[in-house]
């Protein structure tokens, strides 16, 4: 029959309008701010940068690779690493960045920065009230502001944090038993030379 595929979908129309006053699941209405919609955790805005324990400074993971800074399609990130190191989260003495700008005005929100990261120090922020009055320079942030703790991570992103804190704990663990290994290598070693002197001499 004619115009059955048109009366069919003018009836789901029907249906979806009337069931949008009485099903609160299928209402599209937030009163924000007031009331505000989950964000999935995928979801992604602009980056920052983490840290591990109380002192956002020696916990930085960053240790300006510039990898980030170079891969950045739209050149929004400014790095200068530091002169001095500081031990990272395995205590190997790495540098760390001295200057660490992106600008959130120019950043297009592409997480190239966080899939190339190989020290897991900048992820994407959920946070998209970042609106300001002045145009250029209030939109430049800075180190400072850039630093959130990995407990605020895990706050936003529960599940890739867990898989995160894993990754650098099985890291962790692995650079510990090598250096257990080497310094045991080494140990047996400096004991069988000292050990073979005697016999040859009595030989």
């Amino acid at each position: 029959m004619i115009g059955t595929g048109i009366l069919k979908g003018m009836a789901v129309t029907a249906r979806n309008f009337v069931g949008s006053y009485f099903e609160k699941e299928r209402l599209i209405t937030v009163q924000y701010p007031e009331e505000r919609s989950p964000l999935p955790e995928n979801y992604r805005n602009f980056p920052f940068l983490i840290y591990d324990g109380n002192d956002e400074h020696a916990g930085l993971r960053c240790v300006a690779c510039k990898i980030c800074e170079k891969e950045c399609p739209p050149q929004c990130i400014y790095i200068v690493k530091s002169d001095d190191k500081k031990p990272d989260y395995m205590g190997k003495p790495q540098f760390y960045p001295k200057v660490f700008d992106i600008d959130i005005s120019v950043c297009m929100s592409c997480q190239i920065c966080v899939e190339v990261c190989p020290f897991e120090a900048i992820k994407m922020d959920k946070e998209f009230e970042l609106s300001r009055r002045e145009r250029f320079d209030a939109l430049l942030l800075r180190k400072t502001e850039l630093a959130k703790s990995n407990e605020y991570y895990h706050s936003i992103c529960p599940t890739d944090a867990a898989e995160v804190d894993a990754k650098l704990a099985a890291a962790a663990e692995a650079a510990a038993k090598k250096k257990a290994a080497a310094a045991a290598a080494t140990t047996p070693g400096a004991g069988s030379t000292s050990g073979g002197a005697p016999s040859a001499a009595s030989a």
